[in-house]
């Protein structure tokens, strides 16, 4: 009997040594590495629309200073049919976020956004086509403009990209904005001019890190 029990527990003993441990339960899979982002790649993409800068526009933007500070550039579109040409809109902006309050785990709120933007429009009407007009028929350029921003955004923490680690957020905001032409105007026509709601244009967006 002793010797039975002593070939078992040789045998089991032997089966153990061989067999490779289980490493697939009870630990949790190791993320990722994180790999660094060459300098020249975008850190996300933008959607948005009004502003200004287009019926939609689109394009990718860069952040810096962690993630305060950022720059978006935007290739807008408006219909023939709403401004008598078509017109494509190129334009530049900068934003900065001073702080940022966590909702929760996978939220975040950026209360307070503040910027400017640079706008050319190409396509339009009164494009100053040379002889079109005298030299001091328009005041102003017809195709550029550029002016302050103002908005607030929500954050979603979406999970990290699993091929490189790199942590992503998707976000809505909204920025209230204005321009050189809007604000010039007002203030030569401040009495019976524009009133302070048509100074401001409205835009509502997405951004998605990828």
């Amino acid at each position: 009997m002793k010797t039975l029990f002593f070939a078992l527990l040789l045998t089991s003993l032997r089966a153990a040594a061989v067999t490779p441990p289980d490493t697939t339960t009870g630990k949790p899979a190791q993320a990722a590495p994180r790999t660094e982002r060459p300098w020249y790649r975008p850190s996300h993409l933008a959607l948005q629309t009004g502003g200004g800068l287009g019926m939609v526009a689109a394009g990718a933007g860069y952040e810096f200073s962690k993630s305060r500070l950022e720059t978006d550039i935007l290739i807008g579109y408006v219909p023939k049919y709403y401004a008598g040409s078509t017109l494509s809109l190129a334009s530049l902006k900068f934003m900065y976020s001073p702080f940022r309050l966590p909702v929760g785990e996978k939220f975040q709120v950026v209360p307070l956004t503040v910027g400017a933007y640079f706008s050319y429009t190409h396509g339009t009407i009164n494009d100053e086509l040379k002889g079109q007009y005298s030299s001091d028929y328009y005041w102003f350029s017809t195709d550029t403009r550029y002016g302050p921003l103002l908005g607030s955004r929500l954050t979603f923490l979406a999970p990290p990209i699993s091929a490189t680690g790199q942590p992503r957020k998707i976000s809505a905001y909204y920025e209230l904005g204005s321009n050189d032409l809007y604000l010039a105007s007002y203030l030569n026509n401040r009495n019976g001019g524009l009133g302070v709601g048509q100074l401001l244009t409205l835009a509502l967006g997405l951004k998605v890190d990828f």
